[in-house]
């Protein structure tokens, strides 16, 4: 059977290609999977993904399984101990903006309904189908992504720099950068 052609940022591992093949760029409307990119994206600044993916479960565990709600309730105590885990990465600043992200998040699902419905609002409703023919193509930030940015920083969020976002973004699929000789490019979930 002839191998599938992937974005090359993919190919380091098995666990990166199922989330490449299964996850990344899938359009989200579920605010608990927004909450859970936040975070991950989050922890992800001035590191690899593939480190972080490798502590996606880690990350599970210690922020009640992504629930925005628990989240926003942890206690400085319970902060603390979740730097003691070494099942994510154990940041400080990361782990208290986790936190108050949550708060925030919170915050957006109660002035527009949903966080989805707040965050699709930047890419008019519907995602933003980008022709990259190599990696080199694709950029760090967009004026989407500044503008998300800007406002979510406005709004009291941390650890959501335009590049972050972008990130954010194209996981979540707002964004389609699925190289144009990738199969997932036409293959994406309805």
């Amino acid at each position: 059977m002839k191998e599938k052609n992937r974005c090359g940022w993919c190919l380091g591992f098995e666990e990166y290609i199922r989330y490449h093949d299964e996850e990344w760029g899938e359009p989200v409307h579920d605010d608990n999977v927004h909450f859970e990119f936040l975070i991950l994206e989050g922890a992800q600044a001035g590191l690899s993904w593939s480190t972080i993916l490798k502590k996606r479960d880690g990350y599970r565990k210690a922020f009640a399984n992504f629930d925005p709600k628990k989240v926003a309730r942890f206690t400085e105590a319970k902060l603390e101990k979740i730097l003691l885990d070494p099942g994510i990465v154990r940041n400080r600043l990361k782990v208290y903006a986790a936190a108050n992200n949550a708060r925030r998040f919170l915050e957006v699902q109660e002035e527009f309904g949903t966080f989805d419905k707040y965050i699709w609002g930047f890419v008019g409703g519907k995602p933003i189908v980008n022709k990259r023919k190599s990696l080199g193509e694709i950029p760090a930030t967009t004026p989407e992504s500044d503008a998300l940015s800007k406002d979510l920083i406005k709004r009291g969020f941390k650890f959501v720099g335009s590049t972050v976002i972008y990130a954010h973004m194209q996981a979540c699929g707002l964004v389609n950068d699925h190289l144009l000789d990738c199969w997932k490019r036409t293959a994406r979930k309805k």
